[in-house]
Formats: C-alpha cells, sequence, structure tokens
C-alpha cells in the first residue's frame, strides 16, 4: 500500500518509528514531515497528507501530533477525506469497516506506542464493508459538494 506520513513536533517520534514498521512491512511510504522535533504548524502538514489522499497519489495517509486531534480536524477540511483518531483497536476496525477512513490520526502523547501500533494494524489490515455504508458515504460526500471547506 502507498501510504503518506506527516506530523507536527509533537507527533515526530512516534511517525518516525512508524516509517520503520511500514517500511519493513513492505508498505511504500512517502514522508511529508515534519523532519524534527522543532515547532512547526501542523495544518501544513496534515494539508500536505490529506491533500495527496484526496488526489488519490497515495492510498491511504497518517498524521501524527500531540493528541491527534489537530490533524484530524484540519484533514477533514479537504473533501474526499474522512480522517480519523481512533483510541482502540476497535474504533480502527469500525473506522475502516463502516467508513472508509483514509487518514488515520494518532496521538503521540495519548498512546504508548505500543497502543498506537495496534491501532495502526488493525486499520491498514480492514477493509471497508461497502454495501449500505457506501450509501451514507455518498451521502457524506454530497454535503461536501453543497458546503465545501474554504481555501
Amino acid at each position: 500500500m502507498k501510504l503518506a506520513l506527516a506530523a507536527d513536533h509533537a507527533g515526530f517520534e512516534l511517525k518516525q518509528m512508524t516509517i520503520g514498521r511500514l517500511e519493513r512491512a513492505g508498505h511504500e511510504v512517502i514522508d511529508m514531515g515534519t523532519d524534527s522535533g522543532e515547532s512547526v504548524d501542523y495544518p501544513e502538514y496534515a494539508v500536505r497528507v490529506a491533500g495527496a489522499v484526496a488526489a488519490g497519489s497515495v492510498d491511504r495517509g497518517i498524521l501524527v501530533c500531540g493528541t491527534g486531534l489537530g490533524m484530524c480536524i484540519t484533514a477533514n477540511k479537504i473533501a474526499g477525506v474522512r480522517a480519523v483518531g481512533p483510541c482502540s483497536v476497535e474504533h480502527a476496525v469500525m473506522s475502516r469497516r463502516h467508513n472508509d477512513a483514509n487518514v488515520l490520526c494518532l496521538g503521540q502523547r495519548l498512546l504508548e506506542d505500543k497502543t498506537a501500533f495496534a491501532i495502526l494494524d488493525a486499520w491498514l489490515e480492514t477493509d471497508f464493508e461497502g454495501g449500505r455504508h457506501a450509501r451514507r458515504l455518498s451521502q457524506i460526500a454530497d454535503l461536501e459538494k453543497h458546503w465545501p471547506a474554504p481555501r
């Protein structure tokens, strides 16, 4: 799978560990920054990954910040992006099965590495069920057409 990753300063360490884990698993990883623990503004990095997902240049995206919240809010401003910040494996699984989530947001300050990686693995391994859920995603896409995010 082709994945885009980015983090702000508060998620830099977990992003770096995640890249190594994904590459060892055979995924193609595109690192979209940041490149250190120096303070940066997370919206820039969220938009890089969300834009790549929305454009279809990657299969899915992963964002990491201190809580995952700011990245998630920002990524969801991009039409076609369904970003989630699950706090458990069960949330990650359902975000894929029922919502076809295409961006995963993790909080380095809130999740132990073991938990973050269990969430990541479940999210990557779970397929979208389609069916009635596809109809609902179509309704969300229609909302994006009528109330587009400001640019």
